[in-house]
Parts: structure tokens; sequence; C-alpha cells
């Protein structure tokens, strides 16, 4: 290929994951398939700041799927009949917040779900930390206005809380380092929250 030729390349692509692009195209045409979905009275305008951060976002997406991609590959994960549900991985809202938007988007993906497993298969909690909780938060689990549950009652609901948590902030921290070590954005396809970037709104 020709540096001309290498360079248009370039410039065609939104980012780059271990050095392969992410086309502009495709990120064209996950804004298409989004603003034909039903979710499209409640997306900005195109060509608004708003627009312009909703297409960083989606970037943000499609280059974590390939983060993902890549990583079960490298790992030689394979989708089997025990990988995590979603709902097993985010039961809740506070447990979408708690991973964040881009990885909770990720995990609609079986792969993505079991790559999750085989990076967090090593979190655990221990017991000293379950009752530090129970004893802070005694009415957690209590039934209404009923009396506290008994430790030993609510020690397994609290151990499957904590240790959800606990994985969910691992697989954050390390899809952050992988895409930190995979991934190259273009101008103008930076993340939402970069505050270097012109249409970032938190600025202090």
């Amino acid at each position: 290929m020709s540096l001309e030729s290498e360079g248009r390349r370039h410039r065609a692509a939104a980012a780059t994951v271990a050095g392969i692009p992410v086309e502009i195209a495709e990120v064209d045409a996950r804004e298409a398939t989004l603003r034909n979905s039903p979710q499209t009275a409640t997306l900005p305008r195109h060509g608004t700041s708003e627009g312009r951060q909703l297409r960083r976002w989606l970037t943000q997406l499609l280059v974590t799927e390939r983060v993902v991609a890549a990583e079960a590959h490298g790992l030689g994960i394979a989708i089997t009949d025990v990988t995590p549900t979603e709902e097993d991985l985010l039961p809740d809202l506070t447990a979408r917040l708690e991973i964040g938007s881009i990885a909770a988007g990720v995990l609609a993906s079986p792969q993505a779900r079991a790559v999750y497993a085989r990076v967090t298969a090593g979190v655990d909690i221990d017991g000293a930390a379950v009752a530090d909780y129970h004893r802070r938060n005694p009415r957690r689990f209590a039934r209404g206005d009923g009396p506290a549950p008994q430790f030993g009652e609510v020690a397994p609901a609290i151990t499957e809380m904590l240790r959800g948590a606990a994985r969910r902030r691992a697989f954050r921290i390390w899809l952050e380092q992988r895409r930190a070590a995979l991934v190259w954005l273009a101008p103008g396809y930076e993340h939402p929250g970069d505050p270097r970037q012109p249409d970032n709104t938190h600025k202090h």
C-alpha cells in the first residue's frame, strides 16, 4: 500500500484497536441503526454538540467490542452453556451504573460475558467484609418494618451482593487498562468525558 493510500485509510478511521482501523463508516452505520430504532425521539440532533457526543459514545462502544473480541481470542475463551447471563452480571440499575454504560452495553454480548467470567473468576469477598457490611447495614435485607435479620440469615445474600460489586469493579478496571493499551482515537472521536475535547460539558 502506498503512503498516500495509507494516509487516506488512516483519515477514514475513527479509531484503531491494536492497529486495526475502526472506520468512520462503522460509526455512521451504528448511528443510523440507533436513529432508526424506537429510541430515535430521545436522541440529540445530528451535528449538534450532543450529537457529536453520541458519536463519541458509539465509537467507545465499537472499540470496546473490538478489545473484548481480541482479548477473548488471545485468552482462548469460548462461549459455553455456563456463560453467565446479562441479568446474572447486571441485575439492576445500580449494577449498570457501577460498571458504566459502555461496559454494560458490551455485556449484552455472550462473548463479553464469557470474558467477564474469566477475568473476574478470582475475585471474591472475605467473611470479615460481609460481617462488617451487616454491622453497618443491619436492616439492608429486613422485610418492611419487621426486625433486623440475624447475620446468618442474610450472610449469603450480602456475600453475593458484595462479590458482584467487586467483580464489576475488577472488570471495569481491566477493561480500562486494555483499552488504554490497545486503542487510539482520532480527533473528533475522543472519549465523551475527555476534558480536552471541545464538546465535553463537565469543564471546571
